[in-house]
């Protein structure tokens, strides 16, 4: 006798192989697991002082990135001496969510984490 739903108002049993519900339940439990979708995060790494024509490459792939539906993890990444120039880092991230506004829309503010400064940007729904 096994117990199918404990929570209904009288507790619903059926008399069935134990073993037999366990390997369904199993089954459905990973057939819901399979369908379920799953967050890719892509990364798009700058340095401070970067190229407008890097820019522009790197803003494209941004692009492929959240049309195909991952998430956008850009950040700046500060090497040695050059964390002076916090402030340059995060125009360039603002100037890139500005830019990509209508992909994306921004999940997180530019935080300063160690010798990065991040971003992430989700993709608007279509």
């Amino acid at each position: 006798m096994v117990e199918i739903s404990p929570k209904a108002v009288p507790p619903v049993c059926k008399v069935i192989d134990y073993k037999k519900f366990l390997y369904e339940q199993k089954k459905r439990e990973k057939a819901q697991k399979a369908k379920a979708t799953k967050v890719v995060v892509k990364e798009i790494r700058f340095g401070p002082q970067t190229d407008e024509h890097d820019y522009e490459f790197k803003k494209k792939h941004a692009i492929k990135f959240l049309e195909d539906g991952a998430k956008l993890k850009a950040f700046v990444f500060f090497k040695g001496r050059s964390i002076i120039y916090k402030d340059q880092g995060q125009i360039l991230l603002l100037k890139l969510a500005q830019e990509l506004e209508e992909y994306g829309k921004v999940e997180q503010m530019p935080k300063l984490e160690g010798k990065r400064m991040i971003m992430y940007i989700a993709p608007k729904k279509k």
